[in-house]
């Protein structure tokens, strides 16, 4: 009985994420891919071992991970607050990647 309600479960999250991105291009979800894995591999940068500077080097990529994610939205989306957010995430954190290059300058 357990596993069948498993069975089930696991169908219904299936379904429900198809049908999420139903509704969305393949240019859509390929640009969301192609910004996640990019925002991915750009994280994976090599620790220093100074928690400082790891924590800086890998919130940049973060950072622009999320700008990448809003110009998205800004190009396929059409929920007004949700466009209004993705632009005042744009420019919150272009701010904060200016600073940490900054601090980068600062601390080689």
């Amino acid at each position: 009985m357990q596993s069948r309600v498993i069975l089930i479960a696991t169908m219904l999250t299936i379904s429900f994420t198809c049908s999420a991105f139903a509704n969305h291009s393949t240019n859509e979800m390929d640009a969301f891919k192609e910004a996640n894995d990019q925002m991915m591999k750009d994280i994976m940068t090599p620790m220093s071992g100074n928690p400082d500077k790891d924590f800086v080097m890998m919130m940049m990529p973060h950072h622009q991970g999320a700008i990448d994610m809003a110009n998205i939205e800004l190009k396929y989306g059409k929920d007004k607050k949700l466009r209004a957010m993705a632009q005042m995430i744009i420019d919150a954190q272009k701010k904060e990647i200016a600073e940490m290059k900054k601090w980068v300058a600062a601390h080689p």
